[in-house]
């Protein structure tokens, strides 16, 4: 059978399934251990799929969770890339700026690298806020809610003062990146501030590792095209995107 043949037989697998073993992909073409995981390597390598161990998934396919983490759950979670995002994202502040920065870990890795001077910033977290105007910056913190798990602050009279400033950038994070559902978080009151800071904004920016990707949450704060994403590495079905941008060092 011609490598051509066993390809689409592995992508009418992956379409019907979802996710397929290297033994089923062996069954269905009569081919050796080998030849199923060069082929897998090289629909990987091609982006038309997403090798894993043991077999390969649809590169369409996501996981959904709608369970939250507090701050102190995820603040050990990929600490190296949201450090390496961070500092990217960081340097893209520029002097007189105004800056939207959305509570979470992941802007939270932004904060030692900001050159505060002449930037204004406004917040929804409060420790965001603190570490801000210890260094000497200019913080507005909305007012509003706080909310325990998140440490954000949400509610109506956060989004109408959102409603009421112009951001040159703003930086967010997200719990999932789904090029259908766009980005994602489990709290109904929290993408409601995520997706009005977003509109208000001139240049939007995610900051979301690769393990956000391929994941949705309960509800959409915005659109995949509509904000450009920092992201540690760029996954297999999405190099054509000119929005994903890989932090570099």
């Amino acid at each position: 059978m011609l490598a051509e043949q066993r390809y689409k037989i592995i992508l009418d697998l992956l379409e019907k399934n979802k996710s397929v073993t290297v033994t089923e992909i062996r069954e269905a073409l009569h081919a050796s251990e080998s030849t199923v995981r060069r082929d897998i390597t090289a629909l990987h390598n091609a982006s038309k799929l997403i090798k894993v161990f043991g077999g390969a998934v649809s590169i369409d396919e996501n996981s959904f969770s709608a369970n939250e983490p507090t701050v102190a759950q995820k603040v050990d979670l990929n600490k190296d890339e949201k450090r390496k995002i961070g500092k990217y994202a960081a340097a893209l502040i520029k002097t007189e700026e105004f800056v939207y920065i959305d509570a979470g870990t992941s802007t939270a890795s932004m904060l030692e690298f900001i050159d505060v001077s002449k930037v204004t910033f406004v917040t929804n977290a409060v420790a965001h806020a603190q570490a801000l105007s210890a260094r000497g910056a200019k913080v507005y913190l909305l007012g509003g809610e706080l909310k325990g798990s998140t440490e954000a602050i949400v509610g109506n009279t956060a989004v109408r003062l959102l409603q009421g400033y112009h951001f040159t950038k703003g930086f967010f994070g997200t719990n999932g990146v789904s090029k259908r559902e766009g980005f994602t978080t489990p709290d109904a009151d929290e993408a409601i501030i995520k997706e009005t800071a977003m509109a208000q904004c001139q240049k939007a920016y995610v900051l979301a590792d690769s393990s956000k990707f391929h994941k949705v949450s309960s509800v959409t704060f915005g659109e995949f095209k509509g904000a450009t994403i920092i992201t540690d590495v760029i996954l297999p079905g999405y190099e054509q995107f000119d929005n994903v941008v890989l932090a570099k060092e």
